[in-house]
């Protein structure tokens, strides 16, 4: 997260980023899911992928439509302008609350009357000077659900957010082994974590997303985490087209869906654990012991190969071989 560090003096001002910059358009697509991504916990054996990327990247899929707008707006007013999608250091989230979209909430995430936590946020820089609208009043009142929810305590007080132990950090931004510490917690998450926006009372007032493009992909709501452990760097890629999933890789990916294994609670899941410990990833060799020890540990006995040298695989095979 060095980025974050890097980019404070442009994050906190949009007109560093932009000096001929005069106006900000802050638009949101709605992406309400179809289900309550909290019911997919309950199923230990497959694997729950954040709501957000069941369907295509929503980058390319909301850049598009903010170039339309672009182009359309560039034309009625010869202004110049840049479009951004989760694209440059901006604070899209208190710029769409100062825009009236939302509010941010507890969670420090935007809120919506209208369509609850399901807002993708893109937006417009332009040379226009432009009228602001007013800005959306917090109406979480007294409510804690989203930060009593967190399976890791990732919020240390309403409106702050720990990224180091946030599970969408840890899973997706994260390119080492998960730390031992969330693991469990971790259940059958395998990309994301939707637990705070899902718990929101707003969402009562929630409605499905209309963008097909946006839509979850019916192999991606639940998969399996046998036939995910299975796969190889080119099924990963076919599987995972257009996804934003794709982005993180084969290797960590498979690290997450170790993890869910480890967490399954399901022995018949060991035989594919033991396949992945000859796996040329150590990020997923190390992935497999861990399930193994949780799953299976009497299989682990006979102690790692002799031709494993990776010091994070050794580690992790010296704590599962110590736990009694």
């Amino acid at each position: 997260m060095a980025w974050m560090a890097e980019t404070a003096a442009r994050r906190g001002d949009p007109r560093v980023l932009w000096p001929e910059g005069r106006s900000l358009v802050m638009l949101g697509v709605n992406y309400g899911p179809d289900e309550n991504p909290l019911d997919g916990l309950s199923d230990r054996t497959a694997g729950l992928i954040s709501v957000y990327a069941r369907g295509d990247d929503y980058h390319e899929v909301i850049k598009a439509r903010l170039k339309a707008v672009g182009r359309w707006l560039a034309e009625e007013t010869g202004c110049e302008l840049k479009v951004f999608v989760d694209t440059a250091p901006l604070m899209e989230k208190p710029l769409a609350a100062a825009a009236g979209l939302g509010w941010q909430g507890k969670h420090t995430n935007l809120v919506s009357r209208g369509f609850g936590s399901w807002l993708f946020l893109g937006a417009i820089m332009t040379t226009l000077d432009m009228a602001a609208d007013a800005p959306e009043r917090d109406h979480c009142g007294s409510c804690s659900a989203c930060l009593d929810i967190c399976p890791t305590a990732a919020f240390p007080r309403p409106y702050a957010l720990d990224a180091r132990r946030c599970l969408s950090y840890l899973t997706i931004e994260n390119k080492g082994p998960i730390p031992r510490e969330f693991r469990k917690a971790m259940g059958n998450r395998i990309y994301g974590c939707d637990d705070c926006l899902a718990a929101c009372p707003w969402n009562k007032f929630a409605q499905e997303g209309q963008n097909m493009k946006l839509a979850a992909r019916e192999h991606l709501k639940r998969p399996a985490l046998a036939d995910l452990a299975r796969l190889d760097d080119a099924a990963f890629r076919a599987l995972f087209t257009r996804s934003p999933v794709k982005r993180i890789g084969r290797d960590r990916f498979l690290r997450n869906v170790l993890v869910a294994i480890g967490n399954s609670g399901d022995r018949a899941l060991a035989d594919v654990a033991i396949d992945l410990l000859v796996d040329p990833s150590p990020l997923v060799r190390g992935a497999a012991v861990w399930a193994l020890g949780e799953l299976a540990p009497e299989r682990l006995a006979g102690g790692p190969r002799p031709d494993e040298t990776d010091p994070d695989v050794l580690a992790e095979w010296n704590a599962a071989l110590s736990t009694p």
